[in-house]
């Protein structure tokens, strides 16, 4: 950095700049120590300072940070460090952190990242991470994003800002995403299984005559709106996809799907 302070040739040295050893390494501690970021910042702010009566360009702090608010030069967005961010963003929200995860977030905002980029991930989260312990988790999450899709930065930041400790400090569980996978673990080692006649509509008279619709039970005539009945092919008679935890509203559907169903998925 001094020696592109110096150098007319290849550096500001025609820019005749002005600026103490303090103010440098701030400058180049914000830069993270990537040289190149430094010095586009330190060309940002030669540009913008006016020289004095004797050519000088004096550098203060004030000038400093005003360059260093175009976060861009410090955050590749297609780089290694966008997706770093969002991951330690995730894990963050996965460990129950919201310090944390309000700090990753914040760093992506001020870096300039596309805030529904950002909502993206957050509405993911709330059905991979927290799922059916805090179906309220999903609202919020989607809440976020209509929000910023509505006013935008910055006044969208605190609904961000909202979402993400919410789902931080939401009950956690992964039973939807393992459940989505299983099923679709059966289905690419296994056949098209038909639909059962019972549940198919019977919408010609050919159809009745064939059994479509024949020894279905409508849940609604039975007490509690709730019958047993095979809703799955025969083949697969007895599977267990969704399998709910322990954690938060998921205790409750346990508690319901044993009432209903017995051992069978108690």
């Amino acid at each position: 950095m001094e020696r592109a302070i110096k150098d007319e040739e290849r550096g500001f040295g025609k820019f005749k700049i002005t600026i103490s050893k303090e103010i440098l390494h701030h400058l180049v501690t914000m830069s993270n120590g990537d040289d190149r970021v430094a010095l586009s910042a330190l060309e940002m702010v030669a540009f913008a300072t006016l020289p004095d009566s004797e050519g000088q360009r004096v550098i203060d702090l004030p000038a400093v940070e005003e360059a260093l608010q175009h976060r861009a030069l410090l955050y590749d967005k297609s780089g290694d460090q966008h997706y770093d961010v969002i991951s330690a963003l995730h894990k963050s929200l996965r460990g129950s952190d919201p310090d944390a995860a309000l700090y990753w977030l914040v760093r992506m905002i001020e870096a300039g990242e596309d805030p529904l980029y950002i909502t993206r991930r957050l509405v993911r989260f709330a059905s991979e991470d927290v799922g059916m312990a805090d179906p309220q988790a999903l609202m919020i999450a989607v809440a976020a994003q209509q929000a910023v899709h509505f006013v935008g930065l910055p006044e969208g930041n605190l609904a961000l800002t909202e979402a993400v400790v919410y789902l931080a400090s939401a009950p956690k569980s992964n039973s939807l995403y393992q459940a989505y996978s299983r099923v679709q673990e059966d289905i690419k080692n296994s056949r098209n299984e038909p639909v059962p006649l019972h549940l198919r509509n019977p919408v010609t008279g050919l159809m009745r005559q064939m059994g479509y619709g024949r020894g279905y039970k409508y849940a609604h005539d039975y007490p509690g709106h709730f019958v047993k009945q095979q809703n799955l092919p025969p083949s697969l008679r007895g599977k267990r996809y969704h399998i709910p935890g322990d954690q938060g509203y998921e205790k409750e559907i346990a508690a319901k799907l044993k009432k209903w169903w017995g051992e069978e998925k108690g």
